[in-house]
């Protein structure tokens, strides 16, 4: 499969040359939101495991259900919106938590509503729980392996979004200091894998 390269909006600066701000979502200069990541496409989502409904970052004090994100008409990636920033979302282009391949599960950090549900992911450290929830009342737990804060410009989208046997998660939002237009310019990865 050809990689696709895909940009998450909603207030977070798009890298030069991509597509921009999705005015759908409610994207304003101060959302300080999930990513500019990238992704390599949908996949099909015949034989699927059960959706995620929740995940859990106890050592951060995180519990949120899943909103559903696939992609906009421009070939971005949906995030949350904005009036739901304490809600984390499950990108449904990639695999689903739990089973082979990578899983991401992207939140905002601030919205110009406050503070969000990702707002402390920077705090997660080396080892600690991510714990997912599916429709089906099964729980899979995840130890966190490292983080990285990326430059929007170089978003590793191989690294996140590839192809792998490991049973991945990865938690996106927006990291970083703001550019002048009011945007942060990072994206903070956390990887985790199946226990």
């Amino acid at each position: 499969m050809v990689p696709v390269v895909l940009t998450v909006l909603t207030g977070c600066s798009p890298a030069p040359g991509t597509a921009p701000d999705d005015p759908a979502t409610g994207s304003g200069a101060r959302d300080r939101t999930a990513v500019g990541t990238h992704s390599p496409g949908d996949r099909a989502a015949v034989g699927r495991p059960a959706a995620p409904v929740e995940v859990r970052i106890p050592s951060i004090g995180v519990r949120s259900s899943l909103l559903e994100l696939g992609l906009n008409t421009d070939g971005t990636v949906e995030v949350p919106p904005p009036d739901k920033g304490m809600t984390a979302g499950w990108y449904t282009g990639g695999a689903a938590p739990g089973e082979a391949g990578a899983a991401v599960i992207i939140g905002h950090n601030d919205t110009r509503f406050g503070k969000a549900v990702f707002h402390d992911l920077r705090k997660v450290a080396k080892g600690a729980d991510v714990v997912v929830r599916n429709s089906l009342g099964e729980s899979m737990r995840f130890t966190v392996t490292g983080s990285e804060s990326v430059s929007k410009d170089s978003f590793p989208t191989d690294k996140v979004y590839g192809p792998t046997r490991d049973h991945a998660l990865r938690l996106i939002t927006c990291d970083g200091d703001f550019d002048a237009e009011g945007h942060p310019v990072n994206n903070l990865i956390v990887y985790a894998t199946l226990d």
